[in-house]
């Protein structure tokens, strides 16, 4: 069946149609990635908030310490100088009678309850504190005692009697205890106010890391919410200018389209004499030898139902002549030409496979490719000395996978089997950018080269060229056409008979693009 070209140019709508399905998808991850960088950076901030939070409570703890540390020192030196300060009214008073003396004893005696009960209320949840209470408590109730009794003694005329009971150390001990216990309260107070400032000035570090971190993660994702909106007005910049260039291109697209229509239809009419001009050779051979046989059969019916009748000399040597000779050559060619068209028709079905089989594009890396390719045919090209060399300039393709190693696998496999017999053979695979959205790929040779008026014969279905010393059945490069055609490129070759060949493939950069039109 031949394939008309279509009568209806493109419009520019088309054009804008094509656009449609990855203008969407941008959108869609705009959209998504919008989203995401909101979504991180209302994280990062209510994490700094919560953070921020939490070292704020954790100030304020440390701060309500240090300031409990401190009215409990300063409770407790008041404590401890007002006691001083009772002690020496009541010696001044004791040793001169001055009444004089008696005043800072008697001011000093009405801030002591009262200070120790502050101390108390300070020290209440201080365990190692709290427990001292008692002993301290005891100490200057005990100190009170011995002041106020002198104190009567001497105001009772019995000066004597009171100096001797301040001499008895009583009033020293007791003063030592509660000097210890106090000076106990006040280093305690001190290490803890020390331990208070240090945890204030770590969480003021924390809350400057937290701080900074938290700038530099909003700095980030303002960054990268700035590089996808940068990037999306890209990818819109870029597809308008691709639907301006299809636009201004689309009288060019359909020429190239029907081009291609009007080469495709040229290329089944071709096939199509291939297919039958080579499959009715088989069967021509088939329905000659067929009359030889019938022939050969006359021959021996003759001479096997000859029944009563002895057979002639004639018959004889006819029937001998038919079993021997007749009968096995037409059975050979009969074989031989049925094989030959089962050959040939499943190559046309291997073909037709491979045209019916779904692409599956995928990101390759040519080099890799390239190198598993060449590792297959190593053995064959050192063992003559031979070498291959590639040149990737273009590091990935998205393509179908399956295809493209078909495809080279061919290349490779021609060259070592049409390599020139008086030099080793040089493979050389060069990967370059081409125009547009195409790569080129050059697989040269140093073999045998094909002639000039060759170079388009051997793309045809059972077509070969040259000297034929390597079995097939002139398959493999009309193979590697159809499988490039599948992947929307085309395959070129140039040559010179002694000289060596160089296949160009010019093959979509991105597949997927290509199925999507």
């Amino acid at each position: 069946m031949v394939i008309a070209p279509s009568a209806h140019p493109c419009t520019s709508s088309s054009a804008h149609a094509l656009q449609e399905m990855p203008m969407s998808a941008t959108n869609a991850s705009f959209a998504r990635a919008t989203l995401l960088m909101l979504a991180i950076g209302t994280a990062i901030l209510v994490a700094l908030v919560l953070s921020s939070l939490w070292l704020v409570e954790r100030t304020q703890g440390t701060f309500d310490a240090i300031i409990r540390e401190r009215d409990i020192r300063r409770a407790s030196a008041n404590l401890l100088q007002t006691l001083t300060d009772a002690e020496t009214g009541q010696r001044g008073y004791i040793l001169t009678l001055d009444e004089s003396f008696l005043e800072p004893y008697n001011q000093a005696l009405e801030q002591i309850r009262s200070e120790w009960a502050e101390v108390q209320a300070l020290v209440a949840d201080r365990p190692a504190k709290a427990k001292k209470l008692a002993e301290l408590g005891q100490s200057i109730e005990t100190k009170l005692s011995e002041m106020e009794e002198t104190i009567t003694l001497a105001s009772a005329g019995n000066q004597a009697g009171a100096v001797a009971r301040v001499q008895t150390e009583l009033g020293r001990e007791l003063m030592d205890r509660i000097r210890i216990i106090l000076d106990m309260f006040k280093e305690q107070s001190d290490a803890n106010f020390q331990a208070g400032v240090e945890a204030q000035t770590a969480a003021n570090e924390q809350l400057r890391y937290f701080t900074i971190g938290g700038a530099a993660a909003i700095l980030l994702v303002m960054g990268g919410a700035i590089t996808i909106i940068t990037q999306h007005v890209q990818a819109l910049s870029k597809a308008r200018r691709e639907v301006e260039y299809l636009n201004e291109n689309l009288e060019e697209r359909v020429n190239e389209r029907t081009e291609d229509l009007i080469r495709a239809n040229q290329e089944i009419q071709r096939f199509a004499y291939i297919v039958t001009h080579d499959l009715r050779a088989p069967l021509v051979n088939v329905m000659g030898f067929t009359a030889e046989l019938e022939n050969s059969l006359r021959s021996l019916q003759a001479y096997v139902l000859a029944d009563d009748k002895a057979p002639s000399e004639d018959e004889v040597r006819e029937a001998r002549l038919a079993a021997s000779e007749d009968l096995p050559e037409a059975i050979d060619f009969i074989r031989s030409s049925t094989k030959k068209m089962d050959g040939l028709i499943n190559a046309i079905l291997k073909i037709s496979r491979d045209g019916r089989r779904p692409l599956k594009p995928e990101r390759i890396d040519l080099k890799a490719l390239l190198e598993a390719t060449s590792a297959s045919v190593h053995h064959q090209v050192s063992e003559a000395g031979g070498k291959v060399e590639l040149d990737v300039r273009v590091p990935n393709i998205v393509t179908d996978r399956f295809s493209l190693e078909q495809i080279l696998g061919n290349l490779f496999d021609n060259a070592v089997k049409y390599k020139q017999a008086d030099r080793p053979l040089s493979l050389t695979v060069r990967v370059m950018p081409d125009i547009r959205t195409l790569t080129r790929i050059e697989v040269e040779d140093n073999g045998r080269g094909i002639a000039d008026e060759d170079h388009e014969r051997i793309f045809e279905l059972f077509r070969r060229s040259g000297h034929q010393n390597q079995a097939g059945e002139g398959i493999g490069l009309a193979h590697v056409q159809s499988l490039v055609r599948n992947l929307g490129g085309e395959i070129t070759v140039r040559s010179q008979l002694g000289k060596g060949s160089t296949f160009v493939l010019r093959l979509p950069s991105d597949l997927t693009r290509v199925v999507r039109s």
